[in-house]
């Protein structure tokens, strides 16, 4: 005599969301947040230059491109734009010399 399969029970069961829905929650929910706000001033050293020949600062492990800057440059930056990755700045002043 053949096994006989356990009836599904259709009542606990519940109609699950579709794949859209689904990734809609994650894509809207932030996983972290920038540490810097557009309109911000920060005193920044330039640490390296872009492949576009963009000076790259950091604010707390954030990457901060300055257009027009040099490696060592002390500056005064405000932002004005921030991306999910990255931010831009315009240079506002120069506050030290060449060398860190």
């Amino acid at each position: 005599m053949p096994r006989r399969l356990p009836e599904r029970d259709t009542a606990r069961r519940t109609k699950r969301p579709s794949r859209a829905k689904r990734q809609q929650k994650y894509q809207s929910v932030p996983l972290w947040k920038a540490p810097v706000k557009a309109g911000e001033e920060l005193d920044v050293v330039i640490d390296d230059v872009g492949s576009r020949g963009d000076g790259i600062a950091r604010a707390g492990g954030f990457l901060v491109f300055v257009p027009q800057t040099k490696v060592g440059e002390r500056l005064r930056v405000k932002i004005t734009t921030v991306g999910r990755k990255f931010a831009i700045a315009e240079k506002l002043k120069e506050t030290g010399g060449e060398n860190p």
